[in-house]
C-alpha cells in the first residue's frame, strides 16, 4: 500500500473524530496546570521577577510560530510535489493558526521589552525577524484567499511557504549568529535554562497545552475545508445524510405527544 493512501480525506475525517475530544481536555487540563503553577505558585524572587511570568506565554508561542511554520511549508511541499490534496489542505490549515501564534509572541514579547528595555519595540534580530515571519503568514493567507481556484492557490501558497522557510532557522539561532539584545535561547543543552527552576515545568505545560491546541484548531479547520473541498463526493453525500437522519429523528423524539 502506497504512503499516500493514508492521507485519503475520507479517512481522516473519520480518524479525527475521536482524536479531538482528547486534544481539547490535553490543552485545557496541560495549560491551566501551566498557567497556575507559574503565575501562582512560582516565587518571582529571583530575576526577572514577576517580568519573567510573561515568558510562560511567550516562548511557547514563539516555538509553535516556528513549527508550525515549519509543517506548513513540508506539507506545502508534499502537496505540491507530490500531488497529494490532504497535504495541501493541512497547509492551508495550518497558516491561521500559525499566524495567530506569531501575534501572540509579539505582543507578549512587547510586554517583556517594555518591563526589561524601558520600551515597547526595538530592532532586535529575533524581535526583527519573528515580525517577518508573521509578514509571510499574512502574505501566505492574503494570497491563498485571492486566487479563487484551490490548487492554483495552493501551488502559489507552497511557493510561498518554502520560500519562507528559511526564516525558521533563522530565528531560532538569531541570538547566536548577531549580537542581539534579546536574551538568549531559553532552553538549550548547552547551559542551564534562562527561566527559574518554577518557571521551566509551567513553560512546558504550557507549550503541552499549545501543542495540543494547535493540533485541534488544525483539526477542526482541516475537516472543515476537506467537507468544502470534497462535498461533491459519495462519502461527503452519505455523511449529510447519515447528520440528516439523526436530526429528524431528535425532532421526533423531542416533538410534543
Amino acid at each position: 500500500m502506497r504512503f499516500t493512501s493514508y492521507a485519503v480525506p475520507s479517512r481522516f475525517f473519520r480518524a479525527s473524530t475521536s482524536l479531538l475530544p482528547w486534544l481539547w481536555a490535553t490543552a485545557a487540563m496541560a495549560g491551566a496546570a501551566g498557567l497556575s503553577l507559574g503565575l501562582l505558585h512560582t516565587a518571582s524572587d529571583a530575576p526577572p521577577g514577576d517580568a519573567g511570568r510573561i515568558l510562560i506565554i511567550q516562548v511557547p508561542a514563539a516555538w509553535m510560530s516556528m513549527v508550525v511554520y515549519a509543517a506548513m511549508a513540508a506539507w506545502a511541499a508534499i502537496g505540491w510535489l507530490g500531488h497529494v490534496r490532504l497535504a495541501s489542505m493541512a497547509a492551508r490549515a495550518l497558516a491561521p493558526t500559525g499566524f495567530v501564534c506569531t501575534v501572540l509572541a509579539l505582543v507578549t514579547g512587547a510586554f517583556w521589552t517594555r518591563s526589561t528595555w524601558g520600551t515597547w519595540w526595538m530592532w532586535d534580530a529575533r524581535l526583527t525577524s519573528e515580525l517577518i515571519l508573521l509578514l509571510l503568514y499574512g502574505g501566505y493567507l492574503g494570497l491563498a484567499e485571492a486566487i479563487e481556484d484551490p490548487r492554483r492557490a495552493d501551488r502559489a501558497g507552497a511557493l510561498v511557504a518554502i520560500v519562507g522557510a528559511v526564516s525558521v532557522p533563522v530565528i531560532c539561532f538569531s541570538v547566536r549568529w548577531w549580537d542581539a539584545l534579546h536574551q538568549g535561547a531559553t532552553v538549550t543543552s548547552r547551559q542551564p535554562p534562562e527561566l527559574t527552576d518554577g518557571m521551566l515545568p509551567a513553560t512546558g505545560l504550557v507549550a503541552l497545552a499549545f501543542l495540543a491546541w494547535a493540533f485541534a484548531i488544525v483539526f477542526v479547520r482541516l475537516r472543515a475545508i476537506v467537507l468544502e473541498r470534497e462535498r461533491d463526493t459519495a462519502w461527503v453525500r452519505a455523511l449529510e445524510g447519515a447528520v440528516s437522519a439523526k436530526a429528524r429523528v431528535r425532532g421526533i423524539r423531542g416533538a410534543p405527544a
